[in-house]
């Protein structure tokens, strides 16, 4: 009797877990569905909107801008000088450029750049809105009138993915500058072979999967920390509570993160 009570429970516990795992997935998903369109949508940028949103673009991008930029810069002097002399150790100096360059630029700095976003930027800002969730403000602004979702969701969500696409395209431009002057210096003498090498890196393919990670990096810590402000609180989800969806919102993340990587990884070597 105790044994089947208890094959009972285990079974009933893990069907609740199941089916809270799908709903919080499905809840993500018909978040960004929801995003897609009002970012496509002329009526979200009225006068008004367009104020908000770029007063969240340049807050989550322009104050951490400069540091990151300078902080991939000597992070880059750092590993283009290990690389190159051990390089040099093993008569490999032809391929130090081409690690240099797979190591910082593919896979480095996107996934620096998105993780550095989501705790200066986004996560913050989801514990902003779920702060409003909680005093009742976005339920006081739709009895107005109002749409939280297309003035308070939508800013949040493309700024976040504004500052993590910006912060990455520009930090690889100052990464491979910084690798090229630390091997040849300031002269011109290396700059054709440094484009074809860098020509060879980046196929087609390789661009392609570059672009499609930076994209998708972007998005996950953008919507995920506004899709757990949105439902894991009480009144949304009975159950929940505001440090458990906290922490299964950044699970959730790094999860899809790790996910997004792995086939990055797979995508550029097999």
């Amino acid at each position: 009797m105790t044994s089947s009570a208890s094959w009972s429970r285990m079974l009933t516990h893990s069907g609740q877990t199941a089916q809270r795992w799908f709903v919080e997935w499905w809840q993500l998903v018909h978040l960004g569905a929801l995003i897609m369109v009002l970012a496509l949508s002329p009526s979200s940028y009225s006068r008004d909107n367009r104020g908000v949103l770029g007063r969240h673009i340049y807050l989550n991008t322009a104050p951490i801008l400069l540091g990151f930029s300078l902080l991939c810069a000597l992070v880059t002097v750092v590993i283009t000088r290990i690389v190159v002399v051990t390089a040099l150790s093993y008569g490999l100096s032809q391929y130090a450029l081409q690690v240099v360059i797979r190591v910082l630029v593919l896979e480095l700095i996107p996934l620096t750049a998105a993780l550095f976003v989501a705790l200066r930027c986004t996560i913050p800002d989801g514990a902003e809105l779920t702060a409003m969730q909680a005093s009742g403000e976005l339920d006081e602004m739709r009895r107005q009138g109002g749409e939280p979702m297309r003035r308070e969701v939508l800013p949040r969500v493309v700024a976040g993915m504004f500052s993590g696409i910006t912060l990455a395209a520009l930090s690889c431009v100052v990464s491979l500058v910084v690798a090229y002057v630390a091997v040849y210096g300031f002269a011109m003498a290396g700059l054709a072979g440094y484009t074809r090498l860098f020509g060879q890196v980046f196929s087609p393919a390789v661009t392609l999967i570059f672009v499609m990670k930076t994209l998708l990096f972007s998005l996950s810590v953008s919507l995920i920390p506004m899709a757990s402000a949105l439902y894991g609180i009480p009144g949304i989800q009975g159950t929940s509570v505001r440090t458990s969806a906290e922490m299964r919102g950044l699970v959730r993340m790094f999860a899809v993160i790790l996910l997004i990587e792995v086939a990055s990884l797979v995508g550029n070597y097999y």
